[in-house]
């Protein structure tokens, strides 16, 4: 970045979307629930949701290059609050699909969506090598944070209906909470440069030399963001609301301490991968989280399930800002807003699919097949990973071995 302080506006902009995301995970299949609809449609509009997000992502990946990334994150902004107004207008299961395509709104954990490769593009554009991964987790922490946050003030409609506000409306007020939240992040991104007459000329191209890796690692992160989409957390939240009968309050604490630890993993991810490499890294958090999930889905005791899927938290989402690194190094600058939108689009195509599996399974006679699904191809992503990657190394690992 050419100024310290563009760094920190996208910090900001980062948790103002992050706590949006917080609440609308837990909000989005209360509010479906309380509609009168079941897993499996809610499951369909959770894959409506990520293929919608997919289709954007990759149009945004190879748009951006040629344009002022500025203006791009404001139309994501203002798309938001549009999502957010469009879905407190109606409660027809076809409109609601309709928007969750179109829209913004995220029913998974993980930071996915048009502000993705613009975001990253940014924050990689001038940061040192030794500090790309740290930023990188920084970036991540923030958003982690302000995530637990948002899931925290998913129990914000249990106290407007203890003040009399009825169920459906109460929920509603969170989409207008989500829409304000957009607006924010517009006032945040008018403050960021626009480029350069030159430098949007220099980013024309899309994916040149590193095209063959680049889509190497999109093939992976698929397989990766396909067995994801098995567990998401709407429908997470879900399986505990039907299987355990979880109370919304007490999901929404849950969550906040899930993102919690999820968020304080981002800096131990940079720190063992200054030692032990980035695709290390990645494998050997992910395997451990993996297990519990499986552990998960069989257990019967609430508190034993929630355990594991707090370690499983302060597990999985180590590989988050050591992947978005590693991707960011192994690719020339002016590919990287392509790199971001082509390893990410995948992900959400993949995962687009899983959710409405995930919804079917969860009206089995074994409601936790989602969650074995889920950690069984995660393994196999994160064995392949490692075995196709583990000598390709980031130009960092290259003068340390060197």
């Amino acid at each position: 970045m050419r100024r310290p302080a563009d760094v920190f506006l996208l910090y900001a902009a980062r948790a103002a979307r992050g706590f949006g995301d917080g609440f609308a995970v837990i909000i989005l299949p209360a509010y479906l629930s309380e509609l009168g609809f079941g897993p499996f449609q809610i499951g369909i509009v959770a894959s409506g949701a990520l293929l919608g997000t997919a289709a954007v992502t990759l149009a945004i990946g190879f748009i951006a290059p040629g344009k002022d990334l500025r203006n791009l994150l404001l139309v994501g902004a203002f798309a938001t609050v549009a999502t957010g107004l469009a879905f407190q207008a109606t409660e027809q299961f076809a409109f609601i699909l309709v928007i969750a395509f179109v829209g913004t709104m995220n029913p998974s954990s993980g930071d996915i969506g048009l502000f993705v490769p613009l975001e990253h593009a940014m924050l990689a554009q001038e940061a040192a090598d030794q500090d790309r991964t740290r930023i990188f987790a920084h970036y991540s922490l923030i958003g982690g944070l302000s995530t637990a946050a948002g899931a925290l003030a998913a129990a914000a409609p249990t106290a407007l209906v203890s003040a009399g506000v009825s169920s459906i409306d109460a929920l509603k007020a969170m989409f207008y909470v989500y829409a304000a939240l957009g607006l924010v992040a517009a006032g945040i991104y008018r403050y960021l440069p626009h480029a350069r007459p030159h430098e949007v000329a220099s980013r024309q191209v899309a994916l040149g030399p590193s095209k063959g890796i680049v889509y190497r690692l999109a093939a992976l992160f698929s397989l990766d963001a396909f067995a994801g989409g098995f567990a998401v957390q709407s429908l997470v939240a879900l399986w505990l609301f039907e299987r355990f009968g979880l109370s919304l309050g007490a999901a929404s604490l849950f969550f906040f301490w899930s993102n919690v630890l999820a968020a304080f993993s981002y800096p131990v991810a940079a720190r063992l991968a200054k030692r032990f490499g980035l695709v290390n890294t990645m494998v050997f958090t992910h395997i451990p989280s993996s297990l519990c999930l499986i552990l998960a889905a069989f257990s019967t005791n609430l508190v034993v399930v929630l355990g594991l899927l707090l370690v499983r938290s302060a597990l999985s989402q180590m590989d988050v800002p050591t992947r978005t690194s590693y991707v960011m190094a192994v690719v020339t600058p002016p590919e990287r807003p392509a790199a971001a939108s082509v390893t990410a689009v995948p992900r959400s195509l993949a995962s687009s699919i899983s959710p409405a599996l995930a919804g079917a399974l969860l009206t089995s006679s074994f409601a936790g097949a989602p969650l074995v699904v889920c950690g069984v191809l995660k393994i196999v992503y994160d064995v392949s990973l490692l075995f196709s990657f583990r000598h390709t190394k980031p130009p960092e690992e290259q003068s340390a071995v060197g």
